[in-house]
């Protein structure tokens, strides 16, 4: 290595430019061959820089989000899912709805791809670069309890509630909340309040949330007037996707779902 290939590679160390250093040298290997002026050779360092970066943005967004796995709206499937408004999802995966701060409720029987609809389009503000946390209600209520008693719940709110422009909580009403639990979730509600945006799934008609919260009746219709105040709300019928092929062969489980609103 000389002495000039030495000092650009520390420069952009110091610059963190971590692309340049990588590629520098062979895009100015191919400029020189294909006769590149000065202004095309700048262009092309500083637009693979912005890839890097960008893709570095990505990762480190995808980490934080603690997506269960990748889903893609593209691929719900609309032809055995009729009971779902393709309209308006595909409405919904411009992601308006987050720059204008408002909320997704996805309702509707176990196995129809409510999950999935969140997941799609949590990942899908990643790729726009929107911070953005998933979680499960059950798991989201443990961490706020447990940062409750170690006296942190303010920094806890702060950085997993307040900080993401788009938190997914998902299941709300599988399994049911007790009186502080549902305190604590209201809290978080209340406090993304026209600040950020909350998609959140569950299985219950609003009917039958206050189930989901002690029995509190007066919390979650606070709860409800919050959430649903600029909210869009989704809702999904049909079968289980999962027990499809169950089903075809005969030896799917006979499930009863809640229905109404």
């Amino acid at each position: 290595m000389n002495l000039q290939v030495e000092k650009i590679n520390q420069l952009c160390e110091s610059l963190k430019l971590n692309g340049i250093a990588l590629e520098w040298s062979a895009i100015a290997d191919r400029a020189a061959g294909q006769d590149m002026t000065l202004a095309d050779f700048l262009e092309q360092l500083l637009h693979l820089e912005t890839e890097v970066r960008a893709q570095r943005t990505c990762e480190t967004l995808l980490k934080f989000a603690g997506l269960p796995t990748i889903r893609r709206i593209e691929e719900y499937d609309f032809k055995f899912a009729t009971g779902a408004p393709r309209k308006q999802i595909q409405q919904l995966a411009s992601l308006a709805f987050v720059e204008r701060s408002e909320n997704v409720v996805l309702l509707g029987p176990s196995g129809v791809g409510k999950s999935h609809l969140a997941i799609g389009l949590a990942h899908k503000a990643i790729l726009r670069g929107l911070k953005t946390r998933f979680i499960t209600a059950a798991d989201l209520m443990l961490q706020l309890a447990a940062a409750k008693k170690q006296e942190r719940l303010e920094t806890y709110l702060k950085r997993s509630v307040l900080a993401p422009r788009l938190l997914v909580i998902d299941e709300i009403g599988y399994l049911p909340f007790g009186r502080e639990e549902a305190n604590l979730f209201f809290n978080v509600i209340a406090k993304r309040y026209e600040q950020g945006s909350v998609i959140v799934t569950s299985n219950l008609p609003f009917s039958q949330w206050s189930t989901a919260f002690s029995d509190d009746q007066t919390l979650t219709a606070a709860l409800l007037d919050r959430l649903l105040h600029h909210a869009h709300i989704v809702q999904i019928s049909g079968n289980s996707y999962r027990l499809k092929g169950k089903k075809a062969a005969g030896i799917a489980p006979i499930i009863v779902e809640q229905t109404g609103k």
